[in-house]
């Protein structure tokens, strides 16, 4: 038996312990940061990116952290973070995340109204928040 590529999938759901995604960005040029994820944080999960090919860059707190391809980074539970594809090239990813996160991805992307509200309701529903940027993001 062949596992089927994870390419553009999810393995796992919201009712085991994790779950892995693997996603991609086209990339393209732009003055400033295409967030791929709003500045927000996760009160009680941790969440982790591997990348594959390319290059993705994570801001958590203070830090900016460019990812190669090869390496992978934690963001720690209460860390305000966000991450993006920091350049032209695509980028393909593995983001580990708990059930919870996967039931708010869920949520956004099945989401209608996606006005600043809503988005904010739906990140507090699944224990997390939208945060402010810090100055210069």
């Amino acid at each position: 038996m062949i596992a089927p590529p994870l390419a553009g999938n999810v393995l796992g759901s919201a009712g085991h312990s994790f779950a892995v995604a693997e996603w991609r960005d086209a990339g393209g040029e732009s003055a400033s940061p295409r967030h791929i994820a709003p500045w927000h944080v996760h009160h009680k999960d941790d969440e982790a990116w591997y990348v594959l090919e390319g290059a993705l860059s994570v801001r958590a707190g203070d830090e900016v952290i460019e990812l190669p391809a090869g390496s992978a980074y934690l963001v720690p539970r209460g860390t305000p973070h966000t991450y993006w594809n920091p350049g032209p090239a695509p980028v393909r990813y593995l983001l580990f995340m708990t059930p919870t996160i996967l039931r708010l991805i869920q949520s956004i992307h099945a989401a209608t109204d996606r006005s600043p509200a809503a988005m904010a309701a739906l990140f507090a529903q699944h224990d997390s928040a939208l945060v402010d940027p810090p100055p210069g993001l």
